[in-house]
């Protein structure tokens, strides 16, 4: 949704999620930066694809750029892998300040959306995941009846009452290299679980992980 947000709003997301700090010994390595997810096409994921399902970050992963994460994974394949946070919201901001800095008219907007930390890579970067009963031009499906999109109509269409039945607004995204995920979870930095729309847009995000990590029944 242009790759400029409120710069009120990556100043929070540097003081809350911690970004630029060095991450600890025996820690996931620096994430990579694949290519946005509206960008690549919707292929049929790998039997071992994190794709549509949920990384749970284990106790042992004290990166405090990842630490009690609950990443929704938007790709994974031989190229790398991208996901969003989900339960770190770091401000809530009125519909007009957000429509404002993205240079689109504000009349009839009301109303507050959350923000959230999405990942490290990219922090000026908008995503908005949603339920897709409601599409824009750019809104790809995920898995399921969960879709993504970086399309300003989005927001516009919230702020009058109108859009998806749920969204998720997040600055940033986290994301791996070829290979790096399947090692980090061989390591027991990561489990996998599976996703639902409960879990990704519930309110209550401080109860995501504990939830989330209740599920490990799924692994890979």
């Amino acid at each position: 949704m242009t790759r400029v947000i409120l710069a009120t709003l990556l100043v929070v997301l540097a003081l809350s999620a911690g970004i630029g700090q060095a991450a600890r010994p025996q820690e996931p390595s620096a994430p990579a930066e694949p290519s946005a997810p509206a960008a690549k096409p919707n292929t049929p994921p790998s039997q071992d694809s994190t794709l549509g399902k949920m990384l749970v970050a284990t106790e042992s992963l004290q990166d405090p750029r990842f630490a009690q994460t609950v990443i929704y994974m938007l790709r994974h394949d031989a190229t790398g892998a991208f996901g969003i946070v989900v339960n770190r919201p770091i401000a809530t901001v009125p519909f007009t300040r957000v429509l404002e800095s993205l240079g689109r008219g504000h009349e009839g907007a009301s109303g507050e959306i959350r923000v959230h930390y999405g990942g490290p890579v990219e922090p000026g970067r908008g995503f908005v995941l949603h339920t897709g009963e409601w599409m824009a031009d750019d809104s790809r499906l995920v898995h399921g009846d969960i879709a993504v999109s970086s399309d300003p109509t989005v927001l516009e269409a919230l702020a009058r009452g109108g859009g998806p039945r749920r969204a998720l607004f997040a600055a940033g995204y986290a994301g791996w290299g070829a290979g790096q995920v399947e090692s980090e979870i061989e390591r027991g930095f990561w489990i996998v679980v599976a996703a639902d729309e409960t879990l990704i847009f519930d309110d209550d995000a401080a109860a995501k992980w504990e939830r989330a990590t209740q599920r490990r029944s799924l692994t890979l």
